[in-house]
């Protein structure tokens, strides 16, 4: 007769093709995350107010490709939106009215799109035409660069570079939100 630990150990030892077959997936499962993990850029902390603004370079919806750093000496608004998103598309209506208001002034719209889906995104692109560049971030790197947990999120950046205002979510675009965005236009460089 056989004791309760010995059927324990039994019912419970696997193949052991089947534990080898485990071990190699396991092995794939953790090769995989390792090299993702290598793969992915080192983000230091979240940008903040004050910090220079992480460059990039991203191809626009309309075809052609959009730098970041080209727009220096202008006050850049970058936006992060999502086909997904509920408000996105209310706000960038808004933004475009901002950008036809401010642009002789100096004011440079950016909106950067932060889909899974591609497709989703071009397509969105095209039934929401834009005053201004939708940009396409395939892998989500300008994303995690400037840190961005909700959509949509918009950050103002100087004409040196530099974050001076960031805003996480929409409520529809305030008086103090204009304020920002004409003080720097107001601010020489």
């Amino acid at each position: 007769m056989m004791s309760n630990s010995a059927r324990r150990r039994i019912m419970i030892a696997p193949n052991p093709k089947e534990l080898l077959l485990v071990i190699r997936r396991i092995g794939r499962f953790c090769a995989s995350a390792i090299l993702l993990a290598l793969l992915q850029p080192a983000t230091a902390d979240a940008t903040a107010v004050g910090d220079m603004a992480p460059d990039f370079t991203l191809p626009a919806a309309a075809g052609g490709n959009v730098r970041l750093s080209e727009h220096r000496g202008e006050v850049v608004l970058l936006t992060f939106w999502s086909s997904r998103c509920s408000v996105c598309a209310a706000q960038l209506a808004a933004l475009g009215d901002l950008q036809t208001t401010y642009h002789s002034a100096g004011l440079v719209t950016l909106a950067v799109s932060v889909d899974d889906d591609m497709k989703s995104a071009t397509q969105f692109a095209k039934s929401h035409p834009a005053r201004f560049p939708l940009l396409l971030d395939r892998l989500k790197g300008v994303g995690r660069a400037y840190s961005i947990e909700l959509l949509p999120t918009t950050i103002l950046i100087d004409r040196r570079g530099r974050v001076r205002f960031l805003q996480a979510d929409y409520h529809g675009i305030d008086n103090s939100y204009v304020a920002q965005v004409r003080a720097l236009l107001d601010d020489p460089l």
